[in-house]
């Protein structure tokens, strides 16, 4: 597959989240949410669902379940087959034909750069944005003796792990939660990295061995965030979002999105970026390396929340300054 090239001038920034001080429309009638029909999926879906019940309550909100390209190739890294954008398509394609209003997406789970037929409205209050710990046998990363084997799906995991424990064996994993938990159930792996998210939303708390920190697994762009897509010319939709809208959340989101758009960032690119609101302004970290973890370049900026995607770009230019663009480029 040939690779994405790292943009070399700014890239174009996503459009701005409607604010709930825009003009007032006419309260919907009816909303459709298109989503993927994983157990995950589903509940941000009702999640979402059942807030706009509790805005709107003489709405009715309804669900179109959809089977994403991402959730039927389980065989093969995502990075190899199509990226991220497999679990959103088919939920585009709905918006498009007017069979649905929006579309929930975590927001990891977004391409980078959509189609200007497209604008992300929402980015609503995040949970735990870090990765987890989940094992039957190990209490932490360091309990794990040499070739012990780790499942993840993600480079940006693994190439983390290589570094901090390049000991330990590190194998794809791919699926659904369930899937993936299961996987682990039956011992073919040690030990497997999850999204916090992810398990504490579907009550699998208890699944979590420890919580690893930014330190040593930087999240990813989005991580933990929900995300609500809508088509670009339908401004009602937009304006019956915005007060789902977080603003501290949209602003670290943007950033952190901000890194990844402007080196190409994807599920093929080893590569996180994570903000945190401190002192009232942005705390923006973010890192490339190699897949083996063999190098990784990183970097950390702050300032203000209204300049987000400035930061974010900012944060990317001393990262491919630092030797980012030479690792992306032989990837």
């Amino acid at each position: 597959m040939r690779q994405r090239q790292p943009c070399l001038f700014p890239c174009p920034s996503e459009p701005p989240i409607v604010s709930s001080s825009q003009p007032a429309v006419a309260a919907p009638e009816r909303i459709v949410i298109a989503t993927r029909e994983s157990r995950l999926a589903l509940w941000q879906a009702e999640h979402v669902k059942a807030r706009l019940e509790a805005l709107y309550p003489e709405c009715e909100v309804v669900l179109l379940g959809m089977t994403t390209r991402g959730d039927q190739i389980l065989d093969r890294p995502l990075a190899k087959v199509g990226g991220k954008g497999l679990f959103v398509k088919e939920l585009e394609t709905a918006l498009l034909d007017r069979r649905a209003d929006i579309a929930v997406h975590s927001m990891k789970d977004v391409p980078m750069e959509m189609g200007e037929e497209f604008a992300l409205v929402t980015i609503s209050e995040r949970e735990v944005p870090l990765d987890a710990f989940v094992s039957n046998k190990y209490d932490s990363l360091d309990d794990m003796p040499p070739g012990a084997v780790v499942g993840t799906s993600s480079l940006r995991r693994e190439s983390q792990l290589h570094a901090n424990y390049p000991m330990l064996a590190v194998t794809s994993l791919r699926g659904n939660l369930d899937t993936r938990l299961r996987k682990l159930d039956e011992g073919q792996y040690d030990a497997i990295i999850l999204a916090a998210a992810g398990l504490t939303r579907l009550g699998l708390g208890e699944r979590i061995r420890g919580v690893l920190p930014s330190e040593v697994s930087l999240p990813a762009a989005g991580q933990g965030a929900l995300g609500i897509e809508a088509l670009s010319d339908r401004p009602e939709v937009a304006a019956w979002m915005a007060p789902l809208n977080d603003a501290e959340t949209s602003a670290c989101v943007r950033a952190e999105r901000a890194v990844a758009r402007a080196l190409a960032g994807s599920c093929e690119v080893p590569l996180g970026a994570y903000a945190e609101v401190d002192n009232g302004g942005l705390w923006l970290r973010g890192f490339v390396a190699r897949p083996d973890g063999s190098e990784i370049v990183r970097a950390e900026r702050r300032g203000p929340l209204a300049d987000a995607e400035a930061l974010g770009q900012a944060l990317a230019d001393e990262l491919r300054a630092g030797g980012a663009a030479e690792i992306l480029a032989t990837l």
